[in-house]
C-alpha cells in the first residue's frame, strides 16, 4: 500500500513538518502549507468565478466609490471613502488568497476515479459510528466543506481516519482527546460531487 492521497500523487512528504500550519479564510481552522490545493471540478469553479467576479466587477466599482468619496473632502470624517477602503483592502486581501488557490488548484476529478475499493480524495464514504448511527461525507477540498451538505475537508480527523481504508474496516478517529471507532459501509466516487 503507498502513501498515496487524493488520487495518487500526494505523498507523506510533500507536507513540511516545520511549518505550524495556515489559517484559512474567515476563522477555519488551521491546516499544513502544502504545495497543491486538492479540490473537485465543482470547488474549483466556485472559487474561479468568485475570483473573476471581485476582479471584473466589485473591485472596479468599490473603487469608483472612492474614488467619488475622496473628491467629497476631508476624509478623515467621509464614512463612505473610510468604509469602502477598508471594503477595497478586504477585496484585495480575498483576491490574493484566491489567486494562490487557484493557481495552485489540482483537481481531482472523481470521473477519474471509478473502480477504486479505497478512500481518497473525492469518495463519498457511508459508515456507522459506535451509537449505531450511519454517516455519509463526502471528502472534498479545504474550501469546500460544507458540513450541512456532507462535505467535508479531506484533511480533517475524520477524513484522515477514513483515507485508504476500504468497506468493511473499522478505524479510530482521535479528536480532542477522544476515541471513535468507525465502520465503513460504503465508498462510491460519485461523477458529480454533491
Amino acid at each position: 500500500m503507498s502513501d498515496q492521497y487524493p488520487d495518487g500523487d500526494l505523498q507523506d512528504d510533500d507536507f513540511d513538518d516545520d511549518d505550524d500550519g495556515i489559517a484559512a479564510q474567515d476563522g477555519a481552522p488551521a491546516f499544513r502549507e502544502i504545495d497543491k490545493f486538492y479540490m473537485t471540478p465543482v470547488g474549483y469553479k466556485v472559487l474561479a468565478d468568485e475570483q473573476r467576479w471581485l476582479l471584473k466587477e466589485e473591485r472596479p466599482r468599490i473603487v469608483e466609490i472612492v474614488s467619488w468619496a475622496a473628491s467629497n473632502g476631508d476624509r478623515s470624517e467621509n464614512g463612505d471613502y473610510i468604509y469602502n477602503k477598508r471594503r477595497l483592502r478586504e477585496i484585495d486581501r480575498r483576491i490574493r488568497y484566491l489567486t494562490k488557490r487557484v493557481e495552485n488548484a489540482e483537481i481531482v476529478d472523481p470521473k477519474r476515479q471509478q473502480g477504486l475499493e479505497q478512500v481518497f480524495f473525492g469518495a463519498t464514504v457511508t459508515y456507522v459510528r459506535g451509537d449505531d448511527t450511519e454517516v455519509t461525507v463526502t471528502l472534498v477540498g479545504v474550501d469546500e466543506a460544507d458540513m450541512e451538505k456532507g462535505k467535508i475537508n479531506w484533511l480533517s480527523p475524520v477524513a484522515q481516519a477514513l483515507m485508504k481504508k476500504r468497506v468493511g474496516d473499522t478505524v479510530i478517529m482521535r479528536t480532542e482527546g477522544k476515541r471513535e471507532e468507525l465502520e465503513i459501509l460504503s465508498i462510491v466516487y460519485r461523477l458529480d460531487t454533491p
